[in-house]
Order: structure tokens, then C-alpha cells, then sequence
């Protein structure tokens, strides 16, 4: 083509026999220029309205030529719109298997017009968006052709956009690898399809397709399922594997029923459980019946309540059962099962793993203790939250016992927050929550006189004790909120029961708590709003307007902040449903119903780094009248884009350096959340200048916002790990430093090393799957600035960072495996030593002048007397002016450094950090082999050599027959290093010669 169009220098002529009248000479014209229309078209664009004429004659037979010229010619003018639209008109003409950038172009062009005209479609109620039928033609045309050149990604990329769910189900059946086009489908949804209703049209066709395929993944498709909210579904799956005669069926059943658990949607497992089928004979009464005979090993089975029955059926079932009949074996199992989907099975082997792997440190306890004074009551109750999150999960109270007398200095709220604390640090503990906090729980009639603060505080740790897992003590708490009127039980009694019926939507309970709301108190309103929302997280009830009416009504605050928080809690994760409501709230007049709007947008679209929730909370950050609706926004960017951390630092740098101080501090918090437990490196370069804020509350979120940020980082990996510790050391210390910023370095300090430094922060389960709980304790945590006591919410966004591989009969067996990495890079922090903490200052011996002249000269005497000795003499002068120098040089050459293993062989059950999973490998000589190759949680071993004697672990569960044994078990559990230096003498002087 090139050689022809320098033999033309023009387009004069062939433009020229388009006005001819024959047919024939217009074709040839036409054709000729499409042929030359790269070099001419600034000439043929003088003509276009003729080709156009010859594009609308329909008589004309090559009317589709004319439009693919004039097409190309308004390209090149740059107007895609007109040319889109007679490329259309060029049907068969316009190729688009040409490698050219015209083509490419408009492909482009009609696949975003395509998409938006379909999205346009699908959102409007009325079908007033027409999509051309040519335009569909050219799209498909693509899509086929992308199948056909094996180009499955984007041919699947290009269907989800253009909501083409059958193109999308032609191109997965026909790639090469099923699975993992289904995996690049589903990691495609959660990442770029914004609307819910779509991207659940996406998952249940990909169900579908799983199902059809000759060897599905049963794990995949139960995951999809619960994101669709199908229980039966579920439900069938398991029931289907568990009836197998084959043992590995169950075993996936078993990894199926963990799996749905980590992503803790209480409600759903509910469900699913309730679906599963009974046996039809009850070979299950055998078991239980030898249960009762048999003695319980040390736990105390004579004051285990109602509630705690069912934790340990599935371990003893597989064992004692005798009969091998297919019922029997699937009661046998399905009792195994109903303890994974109610949680206590997970529950109890988290127990056992965070008390037998506890590492925390009380000696930094107690020199928090020491150092802060003894009038400061926010900072002692900080030091009792510090505790808490530090043995969270672990039932350790050796620190508290230790200190009964420091400890009863709290008052009023404080011993409110002290008693709820017990609720963390035994969080989990089923089997003897009631009996752990009897002491403290209302007694009734016959009750003793003890403080309703005490009697409140224990309800609420009832509540953090079974938080997401209450089926057995609700009925306790709906009790116990019923009979009483003191505002501060009834508090503590909401708390709970919120906590325990998490995300149930129980009517019933719902109507007990808003007769407590309509009391129109404001300590008992406040917990009764946010109990409120906790009940029916994620429900979309209507019974959020009764919330916003009664909001409207009260004149408390508090009553309306609890409630802006409960209504912002019942849209969870409803997205562009909500939008209603949320617009709403945020055009009220009340500030604080537009704080509860932030929440309300965050808690929506959470996870979902939605473009238009973004532009929102920024709006908002920048432009409400109200401090504390600009600091929410702000933090409520954290919420939005936990599930894509790199991007939060970036968008809210600006804003960390705001002049308003409540905008950095949501700034510093909105970091935290989103990148809590990452150790992002431009994280905690955001937030080290704000720890040095002139503002203190400032310097308050931005150390907890570190603290969330750097949990379960080692100093190896990031130096700025030691130097943030000894920061927080300093701030503790300093008699001067003002309190807020104290409380937020103790509180920090109790969040580094949380769950006995076995613990992190995850809000995405493995599956991407949003962790309600997780989120919904972070929400509420962050009120801690109107409400202390809301601080051990935090408690539920602990996630343990272990693997547990567990058998058939859901022991742990003996089972190594390999970290293929520097140990140094993920082990624990050193405890701290005596030395450290109250370290001494040598202080230079004064010496007079007269005795140094003295000096010199009998060492100069000295000197020329041993003369003959040589160089001795000036080894002894050295060693007699500076002591301590000889015992340096004899001491180096014995010091050897050993090279570091570069790996590192871990113990089943092991703690494994989120760093640490990529480097996780299987041996292969093992006799155990995962049945899910995951690095991390809790994951069914298949036994090789299942003949063959069994080692277990774990099988020191915490003792809990009564409050006093956990205390005496909790001190043995503790480091040599650290449980002796509680109580530690001062070390001796050092050794010196005394000269009269």
C-alpha cells in the first residue's frame, strides 16, 4: 500500500467519481479510498457528507463501505462517537481480528459503550437504554474471538464487564485449567464489580459451573454459597460427604465446616447446621451415655452450666464408637460437625493453643504499674485494658490476682471496665464462663449487697466471653436484663446480649432491648442502640427507621450517638442498598446522626474501595461544620479500603496533615484499621510523625494506630519495631507526659503483644471473605473516644496466628513441618529484663588534683623499677589505669557467632505469622498430608499410616474448675524470665574496693 500511495499524490480524482452516476465508478471509488484514506484523509474529510449521501441511498449496494470510510475519517478528526457509530453501520466490514490502532480504538470504544449501556440497564427500573443490536454483534464478535485465540482472561474480563453471563460461562467450560479461570472470576468480582446484585448473579452462575464439572471444589463452592446466603446448599454438600463411606470425604467435610467458621457470620452456620439432617437411628446416645460415667479430666463438669454441654462430644464420639453400620457413622460425624459450625470446636483448640503458647510479658505490666500515678484514674483503668488485650484469649489473671489491692482502687465505671476485662482475657472459655464470673454476676433476691458497676461489668464480659457464639447463655442475659432497673446492670446486660446474639436478628430480643431504650435513660439508651445494631448487623431491617424516629424524639446524646451506631451497624455490607438510608443520615441536621452516616457509608461498602463511598467520605472530611463528623469520615476510609491496605496511606496522606487535628487523628486511625497487622512500611512512615503531634489525642490514635499496625512484626523485620517499643517505654515513663497520650502508649503496649503475642488482626478470612466480627469490634472500638469501656471490642478482631492440623477424631497429632526462612525473622520478642526498666547511671569518681600528681608519680616510679620486665610493665600501667579492658580483650576470641539456620522445623500445633505463610512448606517424607494445602488455621491431616500409634498435642487444656485454680495454672503457664521478675529483688551492687 505504501508503494501505491506515492504513485497517488491526491484524492482529487477518486472523490471526484463519487459524483459520477454509475454505480460502479462509486464503488471503485470507494474502495480505492478506503485503501488510501491513512494518507488522504485530511482531503477526504471535505467530502464526507457525499460518502455519507451514498451511505444513506439504501438502493446503493455498497452503502456498508461508504459507512466504514467515513468511519475511519472521523477517527482520525478524533471523534470517536461519530465513528463508533458508522462502524456499526459497516456491519461484516469492520474486522475486528485487524491488528490495527483504528480497530483497537473503537474495539475499546464499543466495549465501554456496550458496558455502560448494559450497567445503565440492569440499575434503571424502566428499560428506557436500548443497546443497538450492531453494537452487541461487534462485542460478541470480540468475545468470540478471544475464545478462539485461547485468550480466556480476557475474554472472561470483557463478559463480566459487559454482563454477559453466557459468554462468561463459554469461555470458563472451554479454557484449559477450569479452576483457576473460576478463581480469576471470583477474585475479579470481589475487586472491580460494585454492585452486589451483579456480583452475586456472577457467583451463583460459577456455582453452576462447578457443579457441572466431573470433580468439583466442594471447598469453593460452599465459600460462594455462604456469600450468596444458601444454607441448603451447604447443608447438602456436607451431608453428602459425611454419608461417604470414604474417611477422606470427611475429612473434607470437616475443612469445609473450619473454613465457613473463619468467616464468622453466626447466623449462616446456624442455619446451615439446623439443615443438616438427623440420623435415622440415635447411635448418638451411646457415646453421651459413657460420657456421663466417664470422670472428666480437671474440668470441672460439676459446675459446667446449660450452655457449655456440647464442647466436647466430637472429640470422644469417633473414639468410643464401636458400631460401624452407615448410621452410626454418620451420627458419629455429624456431631463432630455440629461442634465445628457452632464454633466451640475452633474455639477450644484456640483456648488450648493461646494458653499453652502464652509469651506475654508482666514485667511490662508492672512497670506500667509503677510508673503511672496513683490519682490518675485513666491511666490505672488503662493499665487494666492494657492487661486484658495483652492475655486476651489466654484465661492468664496472674497479673490481676497479683494486684488485688492496686487493683481496688477502680470506682464506679472503672470497676465497671475491670470486672468486663475478666470477659477478655477468658474469651472463648464456653465450658465455664458462667462459673469464671459467678462472683461477680447479679445473685437475685438472695443476692449479696455487691456494686451493680461489678454486676454490670460481668454481664458484659459474659457477652465478650461467648461474643458470636451466645446459642447457650442468651436466655441467662435476657433474664437478667429483664429483672433488673438499675441503668448500669441494664448497660452492661445490653453489651452482652448484643455481643452473644451478634447478627441473629431475633425479634424477641430486639423488643426486650428496645423496652430498655424507651426508658429514655442515657447510660442504659446508649448500649441499648448499639445492641440494637449488633443484633441485627447486616439485616437491613426496617426496623432501623424505628431507630432514626426514636433518635429524632430523645434529647441525650448519648442515647442518639448509640443509636447513629446501631443504624449504621444494620446496613453492613448492604452497599448501593443502603444508599438510601446513608443519604439520609447525612443530610440531617443533628451531628451526630451524621457521624452515624460515616459509619453507616463505612460499614456498607466495607472492603469494597468503592470510587463513589470514597468521594463521600472525603467530601465529608473537608467540608462538614462538625469536628466530629470530619474525624469519622476520615477513619471511616480505613473500613473501606481494609481490603486493598497500600492504597489507604496514599489517600489520606494529604489529610494527615490537615491543620484540624481530628482530621489527622481519623487519619492516623483510618491507617490502623485498614493496615492493621500488615507492618506496611509507608504506614508507619505516616504515622511516626504523628506520634509527635503537638496535639495529644492526636498522638493517642496515632500510637494505637501503630501498635495495630505493627502487632506481630519482629524487630528483624523492621527496626522501627524496637525503636516504636522504646518510644512507648518513654512515654510511660515520663512523669510530665500528659495523660491522653499516656493512656494511648499503654493501650498501644497492651495491643503489640495482645493474646500472649499470638494474635493479629484480620479482617479478611483466607476465602476474601469479610470477617464480621473482626469489623464490627473495630466500629465499635473506635467510639472508645466518647466511651472508655467500648476499648474491649478490639478483642474481637483477634484472629490466632497458628496452624493447627488436626485428624479424623479432631486431635492434634505430633506433625512437623517446615518455615523456610531465618528464625530470627519471625520469633518472638525478647523479655524484658530488670535492667531495662530501672536501669542505674554510673556516675565518674571525683578525683582531686593533688592525688592525680600523687598518682603519676608513683606509677612513674613504678614504672622505671620494673623496666627489665619490658613490655609487661606497659600491659600492667593500661591494666591498672583502665580497669576492665583486660577481661574485653580475653573475652573476644571466645565469642563465635554462629551463621543463623536459614529454616526453621515447627511442632504442630505452631505459631505461624501472616509474614510467615508464604515460606510455610510440607515435608515430604511426612506421615500426615493436608488436605487443604494452607499455611496457616486450622487444617484436617490425612493419616498415612492410619494403623499406626497416634502423638498428640494439646492436651493441656486450661484448668477452670475454679477461679482460683485458672490463677494458680495461669502463674505456672508464665516464662521463668518474667513470672519471677514480678516479684524480684533489687540486684546487688556492683563489686568496689573501699578505701578509708
Amino acid at each position: 500500500m505504501a508503494a501505491a500511495a506515492t504513485l497517488v499524490s491526491s484524492a482529487g480524482g477518486l472523490l471526484a467519481m463519487l459524483n459520477e452516476n454509475h454505480p460502479a465508478l462509486k464503488q471503485h471509488a470507494l474502495s480505492r479510498l478506503n485503501a488510501y484514506v491513512d494518507y488522504f484523509w485530511p482531503e477526504i474529510s471535505t467530502s464526507v457528507p457525499i460518502i455519507e449521501s451514498l451511505y444513506e441511498d439504501e438502493e446503493f449496494d455498497q452503502r456498508q463501505l461508504a459507512a466504514l470510510l467515513v468511519s475511519k475519517v472521523f477517527y482520525y478528526l478524533g471523534e470517536l462517537n461519530d465513528s463508533l457509530s458508522y462502524a456499526l453501520g459497516a456491519g461484516p466490514l469492520f474486522d475486528v481480528s485487524e491488528d490495527t490502532d483504528y480497530i483497537h480504538t473503537l474495539l475499546a470504544k464499543a466495549i465501554d459503550e456496550y458496558a455502560s449501556l448494559k450497567t445503565k440497564a440492569a440499575e434503571s427500573t424502566d428499560r428506557s437504554a436500548v443497546v443497538d443490536p450492531r453494537l452487541e454483534a461487534i462485542v460478541e464478535r470480540m468475545l468470540d474471538k478471544c475464545i478462539i485465540d485461547g485468550k480466556f482472561q480476557q475474554a472472561i474480563g470483557m463478559a463480566i464487564e459487559c454482563r454477559r453471563l453466557d459468554k462468561l460461562e463459554e469461555a470458563v467450560i472451554r479454557s484449559d485449567n477450569v479452576h483457576s479461570m473460576i478463581n480469576y472470576c471470583i477474585e475479579l468480582c470481589h475487586s472491580f464489580v460494585n454492585r452486589r446484585e451483579y456480583r452475586c448473579e456472577v457467583l451463583r452462575l460459577l456455582v453452576k459451573v462447578y457443579q457441572k464439572l466431573p470433580s468439583p471444589d466442594l471447598l469453593s463452592i460452599c465459600q460462594r454459597l455462604m456469600f450468596l446466603d444458601e444454607p441448603e446448599g451447604v447443608a447438602s454438600i456436607l451431608e453428602n460427604l459425611l454419608r461417604s463411606e470414604n474417611l477422606d470425604d470427611a475429612l473434607l467435610a470437616y475443612q469445609i465446616a473450619f473454613d465457613l467458621v473463619e468467616n464468622e457470620h453466626q447466623a449462616f452456620l446456624l442455619k446451615v447446621r439446623n439443615h443438616l439432617a438427623e440420623p435415622k437411628s440415635e447411635p448418638a446416645e451411646v457415646p453421651s451415655s459413657l460420657e456421663t460415667t466417664n470422670p472428666d479430666s480437671g474440668r470441672g463438669g460439676d459446675s459446667v452450666t446449660s450452655e457449655d454441654v456440647d464442647m466436647t462430644d466430637g472429640a470422644l464420639t469417633e473414639n468410643v464408637a464401636t458400631s460401624t453400620s452407615p448410621d452410626s457413622r454418620y451420627s458419629d460425624r455429624l456431631t463432630k460437625i455440629r461442634g465445628i459450625l457452632s464454633g466451640e470446636t475452633s474455639i477450644q483448640l484456640t483456648l488450648q493453643f493461646l494458653y499453652s503458647h502464652n509469651k506475654s510479658d508482666l514485667l511490662i505490666l508492672k512497670t506500667i504499674k509503677q510508673s503511672i500515678e496513683m490519682r490518675n484514674s485513666v491511666c490505672h483503668s488503662a493499665t487494666i485494658y492494657a492487661n486484658a488485650i495483652m492475655h486476651a484469649g489466654t484465661t492468664v489473671d496472674t497479673f490481676l490476682r497479683e494486684n488485688l489491692d492496686w487493683l481496688s482502687r477502680a470506682t464506679n465505671w472503672a470497676k465497671f471496665s475491670a470486672t468486663a476485662g475478666l470477659g477478655v482475657i477468658h474469651r472463648g472459655h464456653l465450658q465455664q464462663g458462667r462459673s469464671l464470673m459467678a462472683p461477680y454476676l447479679p445473685q437475685g433476691a438472695s443476692g449479696s449487697a455487691s456494686s451493680p458497676y461489678s454486676e454490670g461489668g460481668a454481664l458484659y464480659a459474659l457477652g465478650l466471653i461467648h461474643a458470636n457464639h451466645g446459642e447457650g447463655i442468651k436466655n441467662f442475659l435476657r433474664e437478667s436484663l429483664r429483672s433488673t432497673d438499675v441503668e448500669v446492670i441494664q448497660h452492661g446486660a445490653c453489651l452482652g446480649l448484643g455481643l452473644a446474639a451478634l447478627g441473629t436478628a431475633d425479634d424477641d430480643i430486639f423488643d426486650e432491648i428496645k423496652n430498655v431504650l424507651y426508658t429514655d435513660s442515657a447510660v442504659a439508651g446508649e448500649a441499648a442502640g448499639i445492641s440494637m445494631g449488633l443484633l441485627m448487623v447486616g439485616t437491613a431491617s426496617e426496623k432501623a427507621g424505628e431507630m432514626l424516629a426514636y433518635a429524632h424524639e430523645t434529647q441525650h446524646e448519648k442515647i442518639i450517638r448509640g443509636l447513629a451506631l446501631g443504624i449504621a451497624l444494620t446496613v453492613y455490607g448492604r452497599e448501593e442498598e443502603a444508599d438510601t438510608l446513608i443519604e439520609q443520615m447525612t443530610r440531617d441536621q443533628d451531628p451526630i446522626l451524621r457521624y452515624g452516616g460515616m459509619y453507616a457509608l463505612a460499614l456498607a461498602y466495607r472492603g469494597t474501595s468503592n470510587n463513589k463511598a470514597i468521594r463521600q467520605l472525603l467530601h465529608f472530611a473537608v467540608s462538614d461544620v462538625s469536628d466530629d463528623v470530619r474525624r469519622t469520615a476520615v477513619l471511616a476510609l480505613g473500613f473501606v479500603l481494609y481490603s486493598d491496605p497500600e492504597q489507604t496511606p496514599r489517600i489520606v496522606s494529604l489529610l494527615s496533615e490537615s491543620y484540624n487535628p481530628h482530621v489527622r487523628y481519623g487519619a492516623a486511625m483510618a491507617v490502623g484499621i485498614s493496615c492493621a497487622g500488615t507492618g506496611l512500611s509507608e504506614a508507619i512512615s505516616l504515622l511516626e510523625p504523628l506520634t509527635s503531634d503537638v496535639v495529644d489525642f492526636v498522638r493517642q490514635g496515632a500510637l494505637i494506630a501503630m501498635a495495630m499496625v505493627m502487632i506481630q512484626i519482629s524487630e528483624s523485620s523492621d527496626s522501627r519495631v524496637g525503636s516504636f517499643r522504646r518510644q512507648l517505654e518513654k512515654i510511660i515513663l515520663d512523669k510530665h507526659e500528659d495523660t491522653m497520650s499516656k493512656m494511648g502508649a499503654i493501650l498501644a503496649s497492651g495491643i503489640l503483644d495482645a493474646g500472649g503475642r499470638n494474635v493479629t488482626f484480620k479482617l479478611l478470612s483466607k476465602t476474601k471473605h469479610d470477617k464480621i466480627t473482626a469489623i464490627v469490634g473495630l466500629a465499635v472500638f473506635s467510639q472508645f473516644w466518647y466511651w472508655y469501656p467500648l476499648i474491649y471490642f478490639i478483642s474481637l478482631a483477634f484472629s490466632p496466628t497458628a496452624f493447627i492440623g488436626l485428624n479424623g477424631d479432631l486431635k492434634v497429632p505430633k506433625f512437623e513441618f517446615l518455615s523456610n526462612a531465618k528464625p530470627s525473622l519471625f520469633e518472638y520478642p525478647k523479655p524484658t529484663t530488670v535492667a531495662t526498666t530501672t536501669s542505674t547511671v554510673k556516675l565518674s569518681t571525683a578525683i582531686l588534683s593533688t592525688s592525680a600528681r600523687a598518682k603519676a608519680r608513683s606509677s612513674k616510679k613504678e614504672a622505671e623499677k620494673a623496666s627489665e620486665k619490658g613490655e609487661m610493665s606497659g600491659a600492667k600501667l593500661k591494666a591498672s589505669d583502665k580497669d576492665g579492658d583486660s577481661m574485653k580483650v580475653d573475652n573476644v576470641p571466645e565469642k563465635k557467632v554462629e551463621p543463623e539456620a536459614s529454616y526453621e522445623i515447627l511442632t504442630n500445633p505452631a505459631r505461624v505469622v501472616p509474614a510467615q505463610e508464604k515460606h510455610i512448606r510440607f515435608l515430604e517424607d511426612s506421615r500426615y498430608v493436608p488436605v487443604k494445602m494452607a499455611p496457616a488455621g486450622f487444617v484436617l491431616l490425612k493419616d498415612l499410616h492410619p494403623n499406626e500409634a497416634e502423638e498428640l498435642s494439646l492436651t493441656d487444656a486450661p484448668s477452670t474448675t475454679t477461679a482460683s485454680n485458672a490463677g494458680a495454672s495461669a502463674t505456672r503457664q508464665q516464662g521463668a524470665s518474667s513470672a519471677m521478675a514480678v516479684d524480684e529483688e533489687p540486684a546487688p551492687p556492683q563489686p568496689f574496693e573501699y578505701s578509708p
